[in-house]
């Protein structure tokens, strides 16, 4: 029997990879001092940022990379992350176009990961993992190159959380039956709605050490000292 075959369009993956080469540069452009990056190094982290998710997710799915079967992927990843150097100053004018940006690239890598997985016939579980990895891969990759800490392991705006709700509620409407497109869009709301709203209210996990102390002083307070 020949496996499922998901086909992501192209315009959609291409308009993916040319927003996270985009961020790739305007991340890798802020740098400054013995951190700063020649142009290859912007173009270098560009393509990281835009082709990164999608490496993975096909990598984790032990099928051909889509990203590599097209000349238009290495060639949109690079150009965008020319422009977003060039263009750097202006971008960061545009702080907040630039961060709900963010989220929908995270809410696309996300989506096509899954809906990919669950085509190709994987469980609920493993299909909403591998649209996470695919989410988030590119930014994993970013800071190893970079030799900086990995943004989704510390403190910070719901990043993971959002691509893994964003992939749940899409797997779970396509258990339900609904259209695989239609389900996708959905997913994809979801993570850009909860990822901008993280970013407007600061919202993020508990602190690891909160979480301690808290622990701390609970098992503490159940210890009764002697009377003097």
């Amino acid at each position: 029997m020949n496996e499922p075959v998901f086909v992501i369009p192209l315009w959609a993956d291409l308009t993916a990879v040319g927003l996270g080469g985009v961020q790739g540069a305007l991340f890798a452009s802020g740098f400054r001092g013995q951190r700063r990056l020649d142009l290859l190094g912007v173009a270098i982290i560009g393509v990281v940022m835009g082709m990164g998710g999608g490496l993975i997710r096909d990598l984790l799915l032990n099928v051909p990379p889509a990203t590599l079967q097209s000349n238009w992927y290495l060639i949109t990843a690079t150009l965008a992350a020319l422009v977003g150097m060039l263009l750097a100053n202006l971008f960061q004018r545009l702080n907040g176009v630039i961060v709900a940006l963010d989220a929908v690239v995270i809410g696309l890598f996300g989506a096509f990961g899954t809906s990919k997985a669950l085509t190709l016939g994987f469980p609920f579980v493993p299909a909403v993992f591998v649209g996470v990895c695919a989410a988030v891969g590119g930014g994993i990759l970013r800071d190893m190159l970079m030799g900086l800490p990995t943004a989704i392991m510390h403190v910070g705006s719901l990043y993971a959380v959002a691509a893994g709700a964003g992939c749940l509620v899409l797997a779970t409407l396509q258990a339900f039956g609904l259209d695989i497109v239609i389900a996708a869009v959905v997913g994809i709301v979801v993570t850009t709605v909860i990822r901008l709203l993280a970013v407007m209210f600061d919202i993020s996990l508990p602190e690891q050490r909160a979480l301690y102390r808290r622990k701390v002083a609970v098992e503490t307070s159940a210890i009764t000292l002697p009377k003097r």
